[in-house]
């Protein structure tokens, strides 16, 4: 197949529809090859199969059609401990996919959430072929620390796909590549969240069905769980104190298993432990409030419609080197969402077991507290919906606007936009 390069622009669109697009592709996460896996799906929907892909991914972008230049594993790693005892062969990696996208001349390249790995990607392939459209499909957090990033992307990414509805004006705000919303995963899981059944796991867990269950998410990292134990723990001994009767429930990833089971003799009850998305949805929707760590939960229960208390705590030299990059004016996406603090964040000194249990005691209750959490997760769904399509179409369009065009065409809703 010949290049395109150096074609007019109505030649490039010719050519797209009578030719196969090439699309380099990198995430650097399991999460990232599931979101890619969901793109690729529109992309070919779209394009009737007629796309080839290369770049870096895992199972999921594999089976629908990606080749992989390594096993997505070799960089799939977290935490800054982690990535610098393997940083030798990360750097490997990056340098190795530069060459490979270079010489793959692809009509575009898709960088997908994982910045330490992908944007150093990005910058050399811009340096070596400036006229390689480049998106990025999930933004960095520049909202909440370390805004002078977003200024520094314009230099290497034509278009930000945001998974967040306020993304896109600070994108605006901060000096920022285009940016559009395209949608979280989860709206796309709404209709399926909202027929799920409960009764299957009441039944199993043989709850009373007068029972106040309360569902606790200490976090998915191991770093998070180790913090978030002991102090929630605590605060549910506080509750109990205080004359409250009710069930515990933590859905848990195995990765954790082990480490939440290791801090259970210290609680005043034992939790009910469940697995997978279903019984782990099925548990909030039962629940009367939850008590999460702050991150992606944060929005899951919004949108299952569970009332929250959102904590979080770091190490103390952390907290001492983040605190002053924190820009944002919530640790709570669901508070972001809303732009307002509707669900109470203790965080780091605040999260303390008295803390605790006096924010959660009001949402268990019948009155003003509860009915106003209440009414801010109903505005949630609307805030993050799209106005037609999913999101892997919204960002499928945007990736084939610049593979078909290139990278001298604004995207149309950027008309007008300084930028």
């Amino acid at each position: 197949m010949t290049s395109n390069r150096g074609q007019s622009a109505k030649e490039r669109i010719y050519s797209a529809e009578g030719q196969d697009l090439r699309l380099f592709i990198v995430a650097g996460e399991h999460s990232g090859d599931a979101l890619g896996a969901k793109l690729m799906t529109a992309l070919n929907e779209r394009r009737r199969g007629r796309v080839r892909y290369v770049g870096v991914g895992g199972t999921q972008m594999a089976e629908q059609g990606l080749v992989s230049q390594f096993p997505i594993e070799d960089v799939a790693v977290m935490g800054v401990g982690a990535i610098l005892a393997r940083l030798p062969k990360i750097m490997s990696r990056v340098y190795g996919t530069v060459a490979a996208a270079v010489a793959a001349d692809p009509d575009a390249l898709v960088i997908i959430d994982s910045p330490e790995f992908t944007h150093p990607i990005a910058r050399r392939v811009r340096q070596r072929r400036p006229e390689i459209p480049i998106i990025d499909y999930v933004s960095p957090s520049v909202w909440a620390w370390r805004p002078g990033r977003a200024r520094k992307m314009r230099d290497y990414v034509d278009h930000v796909l945001a998974l967040l509805p306020f993304e896109p004006a600070a994108h605006l705000r901060l000096g920022g590549p285009p940016c559009t919303y395209v949608g979280h995963p989860l709206i796309e899981r709404l209709a399926w969240i909202a027929a799920l059944d409960t009764a299957p796991l009441a039944q199993r867990l043989a709850l009373p069905p007068d029972a106040t269950l309360l569902v606790v998410l200490p976090g998915s990292r191991p770093s998070e769980v180790g913090r978030l134990m002991k102090p929630f723990g605590e605060a549910l001994t506080k509750l109990i104190e205080r004359g409250r009767k009710f069930e515990v429930i933590i859905p848990v990833v195995e990765s954790v298993r082990g480490l939440i089971e290791r801090h259970l003799p210290a609680w005043p009850k034992q939790p009910y432990l469940v697995t997978g998305e279903e019984d782990k949805f099925r548990a909030f929707k039962l629940a009367r409030a939850a008590l999460a760590a702050s991150g992606t939960v944060t929005l899951e229960l919004a949108l299952a419609g569970t009332p929250m208390v959102v904590a979080y705590k770091v190490g103390a030299p952390t907290a001492a080197i983040v605190r002053p990059l924190i820009t944002a004016t919530s640790a709570v996406l669901a508070n972001l969402v809303l732009d307002e603090k509707a669900f109470p964040e203790l965080i780091q000194e605040y999260c303390t077991p008295a803390n605790l249990a006096s924010a959660l005691t009001p949402i268990l209750d019948e009155g003003p507290a509860r009915a106003k959490q209440l009414a801010a997760l109903a505005r949630i769904p609307q805030r993050m919906q799209l106005p037609r399509g999913t999101p892997s179409e919204a960002a499928a369009d945007v990736v084939l606007y610049y593979a078909e065009k290139g990278r001298g065409w604004p995207h149309p809703e950027l008309l007008g936009r300084d930028g």
